[in-house]
């Protein structure tokens, strides 16, 4: 168990990026950096014992910021979709930036949270190595009302988990919603598409979209579609189904109802790759989860790979997108001088 702290890069005006590894007795290394508290490797071991990185990322600071795909990001203040750029909260409007269909908001850009250099601390807990990378968001960043305190802890459990554990405070009503967006492909970043891989969601509902990924507003079962994750099964098996919400998403990009009861921290996904026998399990409290195929992946990534479509997907765990203007939907608000705290866990554990 321990960490070590390394220079990443360098951005244009001159300072300087780390790089954070995070080591546990079993084998497991987790890679950060404080450019935008970027999750950039994880390292577990397959079946016979070989390591291999299950996170696709970059490994520039270049690549970091100028690439497509958002790869490892801490995205907030609002992660995922906002229709029109607008909301209106205590009856004034907002206006966010528009980066998504010529027309919304796409995990509060073009100004993204991993644009800038978070502090960071390191210091072991009785759970593992924890790593705390924390942001003073100011009144109208982003287009958002409130001056905010963020933060975000990392932390490499003796039990093989990647615990994310989100917080923020606000001296105005606001809005909290983050995720990370972290691509995981179990047989190695390197190693192609990951249509074989099979994965299990505890859901029966999805947020139905328009075009431009814009919830409707109404849940539909996802029973008797190509949805429906309620039993293990392979990504690719219904991922080109002749279905209208995968057309309009060139794969799965969609949110999830995940069934546990509202802000308990419960098993909601879980991902296999049979060949190495690797498997991770996902907890979370947050309500939705957007799962993503990586569709639009593109651009060169770790070791020189060229990903591609489908190389990678993204267990998003999140309130459900465009939130803030379907009030039927949970609600991403947080009052003024309130906390917002969240977890997600990342369990990565072997199967023969």
């Amino acid at each position: 168990m321990g960490w070590k702290k390394e220079v990443f890069g360098t951005l244009e005006n001159g300072a300087q990026a780390d790089k954070y590894t995070l080591t546990n007795d079993n084998g497991l290394t987790a890679v950060f950096t404080n450019l935008g508290g970027i999750w950039l490797s994880m390292i577990v071991p397959d079946k016979v014992g070989n390591l291999g990185d299950v996170l696709l990322g970059r490994d520039t600071v270049d690549g970091c910021l100028t690439l497509s795909g958002h790869l490892g990001e801490i995205v907030g203040r609002n992660a995922n979709r906002i229709g029109n750029a607008t909301f209106t909260l205590n009856g004034v409007t907002y206006a966010l930036g528009i980066n998504s269909a010529d027309r919304n908001n796409l995990h509060s850009g073009p100004d993204y949270y991993r644009n800038r250099l978070w502090d960071a601390k390191v210091e072991e807990t009785e759970e593992g190595t924890r790593l705390t990378f924390s942001l003073f968001s100011p009144d109208g960043d982003q287009g958002y009302p409130g001056n905010a305190e963020i933060a975000v802890n990392y932390t490499l459990t003796k039990d093989n988990c990647l615990r994310l554990d989100y917080s923020m405070k606000a001296d105005a009503d606001t809005v909290a919603n983050f995720t990370n967006h972290a691509y995981f492909n179990l047989a190695g970043h390197d190693s192609g598409n990951v249509l074989q891989q099979k994965v299990w969601i505890d859901a029966d509902y999805f947020t139905i979209t328009d075009k431009d990924s814009i919830p409707t507003g109404e849940l539909v079962a996802v029973k008797g579609t190509p949805m429906d994750f309620t039993q293990l099964k392979a990504i690719g098996q219904d991922i080109d189904a002749n279905y209208e919400p995968l057309i309009f998403g060139k794969g799965y990009d969609h949110n999830w109802v995940l069934k546990h009861p509202e802000g308990e921290l419960a098993l909601s996904l879980k991902a296999i790759d049979e060949k190495s026998g690797r498997v991770m399990e996902v907890y979370t409290d947050l309500p939705g989860v957007q799962f993503y195929t990586g569709n639009m992946l593109d651009g060169v990534g770790k070791d020189g790979v060229e990903y591609q479509a489908r190389q990678g997907y993204c267990f998003e765990t999140q309130h459900y997108p465009d939130a803030v203007n379907k009030p039927q939907f949970p609600s991403p608000f947080l009052k003024a001088k309130e906390e917002y705290h969240t977890t997600t866990i990342y369990k990565f554990m072997i199967q023969n």
